[in-house]
């Protein structure tokens, strides 16, 4: 495996957690929602309202399959990446699907206004249904569940790359 997927909830801390262990690994680093941003001009809550949550998981789904062609990277994936099968599979066909988890009470206090943050969700669901709707997906691709819910960044960045052998 030559790829280390970062896969997780919104504010696990997939983009912090990726540009260091990109660093201490040696390895390059992308982050498949600023692809995305950049692809399309536009701010990630911008998109999904522009072409709707399924627009916005084709475009996704594009970033994701050819992030997986890369070598030698930490991807950094957004947190709807697992809902697209086609997209999970490809990723871990070249690379070691890692899920960050955090628990609920910790997410809540990291995010204030997810709305404004650019997640895939319905108009009625809050953060808990979606977390309870997505962990199950996490585990499901992940090679690797990595927990990191009170440890400092630094100390989580330590534990991974321990983990990671």
């Amino acid at each position: 495996m030559c790829n280390i997927v970062l896969t997780g909830m919104p504010g696990a801390g997939k983009s912090t957690l990726g540009v260091l262990l990109a660093k201490a690994m040696g390895l390059s680093f992308i982050d498949t929602d600023l692809v995305i941003q950049q692809k399309c001009g536009m701010l990630l809550n911008q998109i999904i309202e522009a072409k709707g949550q399924e627009g916005f998981l084709q475009i996704e789904e594009e970033v994701l399959t050819e992030a997986a062609t890369l070598k030698h990277y930490v991807i950094a994936t957004g947190g709807s990446a697992v809902l697209s099968a086609r997209a999970m599979q490809a990723l871990k066909q070249n690379g070691r699907v890692v899920y960050i988890h955090v628990s609920l009470p910790v997410l809540e206090k990291r995010l204030f206004n997810i709305k404004a943050r650019g997640v895939v969700m319905g108009e009625n669901e809050s953060l808990s249904t979606l977390y309870e709707k997505r962990r199950p997906l996490y585990e499901r691709y992940a090679d690797l569940t990595f927990s990191a819910m009170e440890n400092s960044v630094e100390e989580s960045l330590a534990l991974l790359v321990e983990m990671l052998g």
